[in-house]
């Protein structure tokens, strides 16, 4: 590894030790990532994005407190946060395994069971580059279409990812949500649980990082969990509902749940995404 001297540089001032090498890290879709090694022999994920709003990296290492407080799920230590930056302690990547997806099921089920105190939270976050409203609601229902689903469907009309008609078709799927979802106690959601944000660990371990943070239904996580395609999914789901049995129908659900990560990526990458959302739409509409 090379050292790069503006990111060591800042990294030194945060963490009160020297850096004496960095390297960057692929596989990020917002912030640059670098692996940082110290020179205690430690190593770290230093993750920065000019220009972003002063609450983007603080309003993410509070999330992964707050998950972290639930007893579940394993999040990654935080080292320092600023405006301009988050340093996390380095997790070693490794292989998903059937065991592995078995811990994250019956974890994921404890964090979800550690409970929220709303539907929403206390602040505005972000999901990936996007502002997240998250003023609390009163039911689920609400919660959900008025800020997932609608505040992304304008937003990707008004880029032109989706026309009048998948307007129409997804405005009448979620207007049955609260009739399809039973209601439930606000769980304690990580937010944007995809794929992409599970680290399965070379100890064999299973980490989330990068939340979306918020009390929302469970069925969220796991329609997430689903979207994109997780290893060992089944064993996952099968592990969770022995900790936290499902309500019926779950499984049912899970399209209407994926509107909200479908419209974001819409919103950031395009009509694609923006059609499937109206034909899952369709399902319930």
């Amino acid at each position: 590894m090379t050292r790069l001297p503006s990111v060591a540089r800042r990294a030194e001032q945060l963490l009160g030790r020297a850096v004496v090498s960095t390297a960057p890290v692929a596989g990020g879709d917002v912030a640059t990532a670098t692996k940082l090694r110290l020179a205690d022999g430690s190593q770290a994920l230093m993750k920065t994005l000019p220009h972003c709003p002063e609450t983007f990296f603080p309003s993410e290492a509070r999330g992964l407190a707050w998950l972290g407080e639930a007893g579940g799920v394993s999040v990654p230590e935080v080292l320092a946060v600023d405006a301009d930056c988050l340093i996390l302690r380095w997790i070693e990547p490794g292989r998903p395994s059937p065991e592995a997806a078995d811990a994250l099921g019956r974890a994921l089920a404890r964090t979800h069971r550690a409970g929220a105190d709303s539907f929403g939270l206390t602040e505005d976050t972000f999901i990936a580059r996007l502002p997240l409203p998250n003023t609390p609601a009163p039911s689920w229902a609400e919660f959900f279409t008025t800020r997932r689903v609608l505040p992304y469907l304008k937003l990707a009309h008004d880029r032109g990812s989706v026309d009048d008609q998948h307007v129409a078709t997804i405005e009448r799927a979620v207007a049955k949500v609260a009739a399809l979802v039973p209601e439930e106690p606000p769980a304690r959601l990580h937010g944007d649980l995809w794929t992409g944000n599970v680290l399965w660990s070379h100890d064999g371990d299973v980490w989330v990082i990068d939340p979306a943070a918020y009390g929302g239904h469970r069925e969220m996580d796991l329609a997430m969990l689903s979207l994109f395609g997780l290893p060992h999914l089944e064993r996952v789901q099968e592990a969770y509902d022995e900790v936290h049995p499902l309500a019926e129908g779950w499984e049912d659900r899970t399209g209407l749940h994926q509107l909200f990560p479908l419209l974001v990526h819409a919103c950031l990458f395009g009509g694609g995404y923006g059609v499937r959302a109206a034909e899952v739409a369709a399902r319930y509409a």
